[in-house]
């Protein structure tokens, strides 16, 4: 009896110093979380008394924004069409490139192990640099238009699709893969008929959510000067044309929910 007693003391022993060195840890992380989020809002440069004056100046601003200036809205939806077109060929020219990489990139496929990591480190590179600095280098090495903004585009989606992609490989079914292999099938011919139709349509749903997120993104490009209806929203900004950058800002949204509605009708239909 006496003996349970002390083991019954010892395991309680036990679990309070284990709950006091949890405890311990628990406030560290908490101390840690505070003083990060108290640099970061030093760095940042979060002043609530600018934002308290700032928005009684933005509410006057928006105020003279009304009735928007509806004369200009065919030059808007050609920018407009600018921007879908910008979004479209970079994303399929990104897509096109992805496809071949994201085998370079997937450890269990890729023909040449040794390029396994380097493929990995460029698809890196690519997601680590956004479209819009892309945008900027382009501009300056083709001149302003949405060409910048396509090739912006292109490079930022390619190395962000063959990633996703990849990871799609790689946690795919490989079963009828090598079986079709066992026929003595070349490896490419058993990735085309065994494991193609298992992902593709999880990869087509890949590239649509990239075509929608591009198309958002690429309505800033203009920015940097690449073409799009960015370029309209800048001028307007940088003239402080209200009516004109709020009807901007409605053919933006007007065009971005139909395509989000087409492209999620498209995805439920891959589905």
């Amino acid at each position: 009896m006496t003996s349970g007693a002390e083991q019954a003391l010892r395991r309680m022993e036990a679990a309070d110093r284990g709950f006091t060195a949890r405890r311990l840890r628990l406030w560290v992380i908490c101390a840690a979380l505070l003083a990060f989020y108290a640099i970061s809002w030093r760095l940042a440069g979060i002043d609530l008394h600018k934002l308290a004056v700032g928005l009684p100046k933005l509410g006057r601003w928006l105020a003279t924004a009304w009735p928007p200036d509806l004369h200009e809205l065919p030059l808007f939806a050609l920018r407009t069409a600018e921007t879908v077109a910008m979004a479209a060929i970079g994303t399929t020219l990104a897509v096109l490139l992805a496809l071949p990489m994201a085998i370079l990139a997937s450890r269990p496929l890729t023909p040449w192990p040794r390029l396994y990591h380097p493929a990995r480190w460029f698809l890196n590179t690519l997601r680590g640099i956004d479209s819009f600095v892309f945008a900027l280098l382009f501009v300056a090495a083709v001149g302003l238009g949405p060409f910048a903004g396509v090739l912006g585009i292109a490079l930022h989606t390619w190395g962000s699709a063959a990633k996703q992609f990849a990871d799609h490989l790689e946690s795919a079914n490989l079963g009828p893969l090598e079986a079709v292999r066992t026929t003595g099938a070349g490896r490419l011919t058993a990735i085309l008929y065994a494991l193609v139709p298992d992902v593709a349509p999880v990869m087509l749903s890949t590239a649509l959510f990239w075509w929608e997120f591009n198309v958002r993104a690429s309505t800033v490009l203009g920015v940097v000067g690449a073409g799009g209806i960015g370029q309209e929203l800048k001028n307007s900004m940088d003239l402080l044309d209200f009516p004109r950058l709020v009807t901007i800002i409605a053919v933006i949204l007007v065009v971005v929910t139909a395509l989000d509605q087409f492209s999620g009708w498209l995805r439920r239909r891959l589905a």
